[in-house]
């Protein structure tokens, strides 16, 4: 529902000017009438109207329906007596607001059905003056016919649009707790083997300092060796953490692969169109580790990259004439098969590996459509 204070209705395709010669109109009504007594009666309904649309908005339950009968009844005999029909646009306004689809309906129909009634009353009752504005009482049927549907559907997108926004907020805060969580796992993986035998061979040497100073000498040159491997390890890990643009990454993969001596063919752009960095630093991360994987244990003369991005994902091939790999040898996950896939987790993505003169490794990422509102 809106704010109590905003009687004028925004956003249903008049300007607050319409609505405040609405709110001005029914003055020139009553004012016209010869009758005192009727002069009074339409101002104190006039009030009444105000007093109750703005309780309408400030009241919960029963009293919310009470306030709209009030304010039908109202509408109905400012119909009949004044022929003054606006009143039913500032209630159409308000019953387009109400969120539960049994009780918008219910109002909506009985309405339309009182309006439409006072209306074919009053073309009897006081034809000429019906006649006199009858395109702008034309127009007010149809506001209440057309406005209450509007604003329905139009709050109802609204509040899908917020349930989207905050569960888009609920994955970020999800992506960063599985990245942080990744990353600690990288960290273990890398730190706590090395850490834990520099600590043991530290414990070694200080042991043989005194026996065997040569012994001891040979366990710190090993300390220093395995500190160094770790430091190089951590900054690889830290490089990888960074964000790369996979048009960058092909042109070191094309370096190593001239590197290595065999030929690079690249089918396809790697510029990307609409592509989050961060799934940008995935495919590069994955393809890194796949053409690694080709000049290492491929025995291959030919590399091939494929990329293709259509409206569904972006799907890249490593496509290498080595000798193959058997994908059901578990000394295999350690090529990096399995931190590829696990990569891959985390966008949503899928890796599948085919055996066939050669090896063919397919990487697939979804593609992210962000909706321009």
């Amino acid at each position: 529902m809106q704010n109590w204070y905003q009687i004028f209705p925004r956003n249903t395709g008049l300007s607050i000017y319409a609505w405040i010669i609405f709110c001005i109109l029914p003055f020139y009504f009553i004012l016209r009438s010869s009758n005192l007594y009727e002069v009074i009666f339409g101002i104190l309904m006039l009030i009444l109207f105000f007093v109750s649309y703005r309780l309408s908005f400030l009241s919960k339950g029963w009293l919310v329906y009470l306030s709209v009968l009030m304010e039908t009844t109202i509408s109905v005999v400012m119909i009949l007596y004044f022929v003054y029909v606006y009143f039913s646009l500032f209630l159409a306004f308000f019953i387009g607001n109400i969120r539960d689809h049994v009780r918008f309906w219910t109002l909506y129909g009985i309405h339309i059905f009182t309006t439409v009634l006072a209306v074919t009353i009053g073309f009897f009752t006081k034809t000429e003056m019906f006649f006199t504005q009858l395109p702008f009482i034309v127009i007010s049927v149809l506001g209440v016919i057309l406005l209450p549907i509007s604003m329905h559907n139009r709050n109802k997108r609204e509040r899908l649009e917020g349930e989207l926004e905050d569960a888009n907020k609920k994955i970020s805060q999800l992506i960063v707790l599985e990245e942080r969580q990744r990353i600690a796992r990288d960290l273990h993986d890398t730190l706590g083997q090395k850490l834990s035998l520099i600590g043991l061979k530290t414990d070694l040497a200080g042991k043989l300092i005194d026996k065997d100073p040569e012994a001891a000498k040979n366990e710190m040159t090993d300390v220093r060796q395995t500190a160094s491997t770790a430091l190089k390890e951590v900054r690889e890990m830290v490089t990888d953490m960074r964000g790369i643009r996979l048009v960058d990454e092909i042109n070191r993969v094309k370096e190593i692969v001239d590197a290595a001596e065999m030929n690079f063919q690249l089918t396809g752009t790697a510029k990307l169109k609409d592509t989050p960095l961060l799934v940008e630093s995935v495919l590069s991360m994955c393809l890194k580790e796949a053409v690694t994987n080709v000049i290492k244990h491929s025995q291959a003369t030919n590399c091939e990259v494929v990329i293709q991005q259509t409206t569904n994902e972006v799907k890249i091939q490593v496509k290498d004439n080595g000798v193959g790999i058997d994908i059901t040898d578990n000394q295999n996950q350690g090529t990096g098969l399995q931190g590829m896939k696990e990569r891959l987790d985390f966008v949503n993505g899928s890796l599948d590996v085919i055996k066939e003169k050669g090896t063919i490794l397919i990487i697939r990422v979804p593609t992210v459509i962000q909706e321009t509102i």
